[in-house]
C-alpha cells in the first residue's frame, strides 16, 4: 500500500475511490437575502411608524404619510418635470466643479510649488458659506442658470480635489521606481500610473459629490431665485403657502434622486473597480 500526500489535499490511498465531490449549495443573490433587506424594511417601518404618531398630533409639522402620498400620485409630471429641472442643475455643476477640480488636482500633484500655492486658497473656499456668495453670482450673472450651476460647483470642487490630489500623490514608491529605471517620462507616469492609481479615490469623490449636487442645486433654487421650475423652488413655495404634503413629496424626490445617484457610482465602482481590494467580498 501507497500512501501519497497530494498537498493541499487530504491523504489519499492507491488503490480506493476518490470520494465524490460534494456540490457547494447555490447562494441566492444578495438582494433577495432576507438577512439584507429585512432589517432595512424594519427600520423603514418604525420610522414610519414613529411619523404617523406625531402627525396624528402634530399635523402642523408633519403632514400623514397618506396625504404626500397622494400628493405624489394626484399630479406625478409635476414632480418629475421639477426633479429634471434639478438634476439638470445638480448635473451641470457636477460636471464644471469636477473637470476644474481634475485639472486642478493634476497640476498641484506635478508642482510642489503649485500645491503650496492653491491648496491654501482652496481650503479657504471650501470652508467660506457658499449662501453668502449667491447674492453676488445673481449680481454678475442674473437669475438665469448661471447662479445655480456656480454655486452647485463650487459645492462639489473641493471635495474632488482633495480627493484626486491624495489619490494622484499615493502611488506606490516600488512601482513609480520601476517607471523611473524605464526611464519613463512625467506624462507617461501621469496617464499609466498616477491616473489609474488615483481611480479608486475619485470614484470615492463622486460617491460624495454626487448627493452634494442636488443639495448644491436646492441650495441654489432657494438663494438664486428667478425660476419657477425645480424642487428647490417647489418646496419653498410650498412651504410658504403651509403645503405640506406637496412640500414632502418634493422631499422624498430628492431623497430618491440621491439614491438612484448612489446606485450609479456602485454601479461604477463594480465594473470599473473590480481589482480592487474595496470590491472584494468575504466569502462567508
Amino acid at each position: 500500500m501507497v500512501v501519497e500526500t497530494a498537498a493541499p489535499g487530504p491523504l489519499l490511498v492507491r488503490g480506493t475511490p476518490a470520494p465524490a465531490r460534494v456540490a457547494a449549495p447555490r447562494r441566492l443573490p444578495a438582494a433577495v437575502r432576507p438577512a439584507v433587506w429585512l432589517p432595512t424594511l424594519v427600520a423603514v417601518g418604525v420610522v414610519g411608524a414613529a411619523w404617523q404618531l406625531v402627525a396624528a398630533g402634530n399635523p402642523y409639522v408633519l403632514p400623514d404619510l397618506r396625504d404626500v402620498g397622494t400628493a405624489l400620485v394626484d399630479d406625478p409630471l409635476l414632480f418629475v418635470t421639477n426633479a429634471w429641472a434639478t438634476l439638470q442643475i445638480a448635473l451641470l455643476g457636477l460636471l464644471y466643479g469636477f473637470v476644474a477640480a481634475f485639472v486642478l488636482a493634476v497640476l498641484v500633484s506635478e508642482s510642489a510649488l503649485l500645491r503650496r500655492a492653491i491648496m491654501p486658497l482652496a481650503s479657504v473656499l471650501n470652508v467660506t458659506p457658499v449662501v453668502a456668495l449667491a447674492p453676488g453670482l445673481v449680481v454678475a450673472f442674473g437669475f438665469g442658470l448661471a447662479p445655480k450651476i456656480i454655486v452647485t460647483a463650487i459645492i462639489t470642487f473641493f471635495p474632488v480635489l482633495a480627493n484626486v490630489s491624495t489619490g494622484l500623490r499615493s502611488v506606490p514608491l516600488p512601482v513609480l521606481d520601476v517607471f523611473r529605471t524605464l526611464r519613463a517620462s512625467r506624462l507617461e507616469v501621469l496617464a499609466r500610473l498616477r491616473v489609474p492609481s488615483a481611480m479608486p479615490y475619485t470614484l470615492a469623490a463622486l460617491r460624495v459629490t454626487l448627493p452634494l449636487s442636488v443639495v448644491g442645486a436646492v441650495v441654489a433654487e432657494f438663494v438664486a431665485a428667478g425660476s419657477s421650475s425645480g424642487l428647490g423652488t417647489m418646496i419653498k413655495t410650498s412651504a410658504a403657502n403651509s403645503q405640506l404634503p406637496q412640500m414632502y413629496a418634493a422631499v422624498t424626490c430628492l431623497a430618491l434622486l440621491g439614491v438612484l445617484m448612489l446606485a450609479v457610482i456602485a454601479l461604477l465602482e463594480r465594473r470599473l473597480l473590480f481589482w480592487h481590494e474595496s470590491q472584494q467580498r468575504p466569502r462567508g
